[in-house]
């Protein structure tokens, strides 16, 4: 018993001897100051920032994200009346060297086509008119001399041949006339193929903007595998390839 005394007083006075410090301490650093005396501590940089943008009344809102481009076909369309510009609308740009390329080629055709026409009808018209009157002037000359000047415009498809000679020839009418006829109607096919081309493209361009965010899948995959028939009583032993595709 006596000597669990000791060891409860020694227990205690180990005790007070750390409290001992600790009180010291306590009331150095509380007597250092005054009653009245404010202790201020320095805010560091975020919290000025959060004070400055709370002083200012400025509300931060995030920026929303930009909605995805959706082109609208009617206006594609609209765009579409001035040949390449649905392309623009809709971004396809790899398909305005199509666009313009047609257009360029089907111009050339016409132009092309429209001169070589002309020319012909010029020259048919030239010499039907000149035969009427080469024959009216030998009428009247009564198998005398004729000074005529015959046009041009069919002379030239024939240089170095005396015009008095093939005026009449109707083989020769007839070869301007069927030329003629052929530059017509390949002009007129070229400005029907050109209306053509321009309605294409109208429909182009409707359809890339009402097909533009359509999803297509890319999971294609194409599975062979070996097959093998046995023998029957109606066709006989087959070992071959089936090929089968999955999208």
């Amino acid at each position: 018993m006596g000597q669990l005394i000791k060891i409860s007083s020694a227990i205690l006075f180990v005790i007070w001897l750390l409290c001992l410090p600790l009180k010291g301490n306590a009331q150095a650093f509380i007597e250092g100051f005054d009653t009245d005396t404010t202790i201020i501590a320095t805010p560091d940089s975020l919290t000025l920032a959060v004070l400055s943008v709370a002083d200012s009344g400025v509300v931060l809102i995030p920026e929303a994200p930009k909605a995805a481009f959706k082109p609208n076909p009617t206006k594609a369309v609209l765009l579409g009346l001035i040949p390449g510009m649905g392309q623009i609308y809709n971004r396809k740009y790899w398909k305005l060297p199509l666009v313009y390329g047609g257009f360029m080629g089907f111009m050339y055709a016409i132009t092309w086509n429209n001169k070589n026409y002309q020319d012909y009808w010029n020259g048919y018209k030239g010499i039907i008119h000149d035969a009427e009157a080469y024959r009216t002037a030998l009428e009247a000359a009564e198998g005398g001399e004729v000074d005529f000047a015959f046009n041009k415009d069919w002379t030239e498809f024939y240089p170095g041949v005396d015009p008095k000679s093939i005026v009449f020839d109707a083989g020769r009418q007839n070869l301007l006339k069927s030329r003629k006829d052929y530059f017509r109607r390949y002009r007129d096919l070229s400005i029907i193929l050109a209306v053509g081309f321009y309605a294409i493209t109208l429909v182009d361009a409707y359809v890339d903007a009402q097909l533009f965010d359509f999803d297509i899948s890319p999971d294609l995959s194409m599975r062979v595998e070996p097959v093998f028939s046995p023998q029957t009583r109606y066709s006989s032993r087959n070992i071959g390839l089936n090929c089968s595709i999955t999208f």
